[in-house]
């Protein structure tokens, strides 16, 4: 392990004060809605992964106790708690109470670091209710308590540390005013996080403890992002043994793991100090074009591809690609504060060096290997051909037809498509509710005919050869694949609209694959809606009330008391079963309806998670079954 740099208050530089962050979380967070509060968590446990990667820390606890208060343990060196020479005040009270105050800035505390360089831990303090800091260093526990960002007393002793034992333990409560509407941490959510970060951190372990409902989960994996590369993989059948690129180059560590599996889209994932850039940046860029390259010259020379052949395009090259690049970067540059792109131009070089080098040398040492993935991205060539032409087919069908849409399409009168939405609804029957109980002036319906195509087990060409497919798509008005546009789009809502049952689940299922594999811009811009129908129509006195779930209609029924057995229950099982002013009024207009906006917490998980509930592996579905049958409501049979 490399012996960690000196870190003492010398460490510690100031740039700036700390008042503003109270009144604009959105510049130091991201907002104040359930992501911002979750990046109040990641903020405290990036300064103990920095330690991690400064070699000084090997386990962090993370715990969310009854209240909603967060602790996060790590067995780091220590925030500094000696007098700050600037501050006159202890380093401790100054990294929590100023902005920009940290060890990340002179070189001398950390190589790398993933927090937001001292802002982190200030603007999680200041948007706190209350915060405590335990700090084990030399022999003592040192303590301080902060209430809305303000120290309440200065650092005090309160105890003796175990011989050897050092470390940061913060607890901090969130503040209700700042994080309002009943927010609070979901368990799944840090999970994935926490996950991330252990794959990327190799030789950390991470425990997390949610005291609210007695779960934990506890990640350690020496193999880092290799072992990332295996488990995004579990259930799809693989090409050949995960390639590793490792490489320094200037002070930046350039890490990288590659698989191909059979499947028909990529699943690459990029990191910059263990943070996930989740719109990528120039690691991923460089780690993209080194891959074309090294396919295509390996292609050529091996004879696979003949001289008449074109060269494989990117897209050739990575379907069914699983990879993961990771950088550690001693001054990253991000796009904005919250991260989800790096910007550093020498990255590309950097990454583009590793990775052809390693790659380059696994495909001559593994003949078998190579010629297996130069086969699949033949094939990928093949049928992004035949797709080309089907989709220049549709178009071409368009335009003979001056753009027509689809003849089942019940279009709305508004032009401005800020204020337009979609319906798409399974069937006729409830097609034709839906339309005779829409506002014309602005809701577009659109029935499909049985299940469309299962977009997970299928390339492009196939599915541009779907009816219920194409007519989504010319309906959208957005092309798709290489020629998606978003500024094409029609309608700003699209909503799913299906039945509750079981068929209705199915339908709404494949349609969130389609649009998650082939229009994931719709989801991240928010433009992607499930309709809430009601489960049931309780009429009593000639009172009609509808109910969303089982636990309204016990608690209405509660509330009728002795009356509630004379009362009338009607369970819809399709939306067909309403008329149109019942859907109106439950499912349609915007004054009193339920919708969910579809978004992605987590790529990563719900790439996996749709591959194992849609893919070809059968096992893996069913023990995700076994596993979850007895939380199922409304199951049809």
């Amino acid at each position: 392990m490399v012996q960690p740099a000196n870190y003492d208050a010398t460490s510690i530089q100031v740039l700036e004060g700390l008042e503003a962050v109270r009144r604009r979380p959105g510049m130091y967070v991201g907002g104040t809605d359930i992501k911002a509060l979750h990046h109040l968590v990641y903020e405290v446990v990036d300064n103990s992964i920095d330690e991690a990667l400064a070699g000084a820390c090997t386990r962090i606890n993370i715990a969310i106790h009854e209240d909603s208060s967060v602790t996060v343990e790590d067995n780091g060196r220590g925030i500094p708690v000696d007098i700050h020479p600037e501050k006159k005040i202890s380093a401790l009270t100054v990294v929590m109470t100023v902005l920009h105050a940290g060890g990340k800035f002179g070189g001398g505390g950390y190589k790398v670091s993933g927090g937001l360089h001292g802002v982190g831990v200030s603007a999680v303090n200041a948007l706190s209710e209350w915060c405590e800091v335990e700090v084990r260093r030399a022999g003592q526990v040192h303590f301080q308590r902060f209430e809305r960002g303000y120290p309440k007393e200065p650092v005090k002793v309160i105890g003796k540390a175990n011989e050897g034992a050092s470390g940061t333990r913060t607890t901090f409560k969130f503040d209700p005013t700042i994080f309002k509407d009943e927010l609070d941490f979901r368990f799944d959510t840090l999970v994935q996080r926490f996950r991330e970060m252990a794959f990327v951190t190799r030789g950390v372990t991470i425990h997390f403890l949610d005291e609210r409902s007695n779960r934990e989960m506890t990640f350690y994996f020496e193999g880092g992002i290799t072992s990332f590369v295996r488990y995004l993989n579990r259930n799809r059948q693989t090409l050949h043994q995960v390639m590793y690129a490792e490489k320094q180059v200037d002070g930046v560590g350039v890490e990288a793991a590659v698989q191909y599996t059979d499947a028909f889209t990529e699943s690459v994932y990029s990191f910059a100090n263990t943070i996930n850039t989740i719109d990528g940046g120039t690691h991923m860029t460089g780690l993209r074009t080194a891959l074309t390259r090294v396919v295509n010259d390996y292609a050529r020379k091996s004879g696979l591809l003949k001289e008449s052949d074109p060269n494989f395009t990117g897209d050739d090259t990575r379907e069914g690609l699983t990879a993961i690049v990771s950088i550690k970067h001693p001054d990253p540059q991000f796009e904005s504060q919250t991260k989800v792109k790096l910007m550093n131009p020498e990255v590309q070089t950097y990454v583009a060096q590793a990775v052809v080098e390693a790659f380059s040398t696994f495909l001559e040492e593994s003949p078998q290997a190579a010629r297996a993935i130069i086969q699949k991205c033949l094939t990928s060539s093949r049928a992004r051909d035949a797709a080309r032409k089907a989709r220049d087919l549709v178009i071409r069908k368009s335009a003979l037809e001056s753009l027509t849409l689809p003849g089942k399409l019940a279009d709305c009168s508004e032009r401005d498509t800020s204020k337009t939405e979609l319906y798409i609804v399974e069937g006729d029957s409830a097609g034709g509710s839906a339309k005779q109980g829409r506002d014309r002036h602005f809701q577009a319906i659109l029935p499909l005919r049985g299940k469309i195509l299962n977009t997970e087990r299928a390339r492009l060409d196939k599915i541009l050869g779907n009816n219920e497919v194409k007519s989504l798509i010319s309906a959208l008005g957005t092309g798709i694949g290489d020629g998606f546009d978003l500024t094409g789009l029609r309608y700003n809502r699209i909503i799913i609209m299906t039945d509750a049952d079981v068929d209705g689940s199915h339908i709404r299922t494949l349609l969130l694959t389609f649009f998650f594999r082939y229009m994931p811009k719709l989801i991240e811009e928010g433009h992607l809606y499930i309709a809430q129908p009601p489960l049931y129509r309780v009429e009593h006195k000639k009172q009609e009330r509808y109910l969303y779930s089982d636990a309204e209609k016990d608690a209405h029924l509660v509330e009728l008391g002795k009356d509630g057995e004379k009362a009338t229950i009607q369970r819809y099982k399709g939306l067909g079963e309403m008329n149109p002013q019942q859907l109106w009024d439950t499912t349609m207009n915007p004054s009193n309806r339920t919708l969910l906006i579809v978004n992605v917490d987590d790529a990563a998980e719900a790439d996996r998670t749709f591959d194992m509930l849609m893919g070809d592996a059968v096992d893996p579905r069913r023990k995700f079954i076994q596993t979850h049958a007895k939380k199922v409501r409304n199951l049809d049979i």
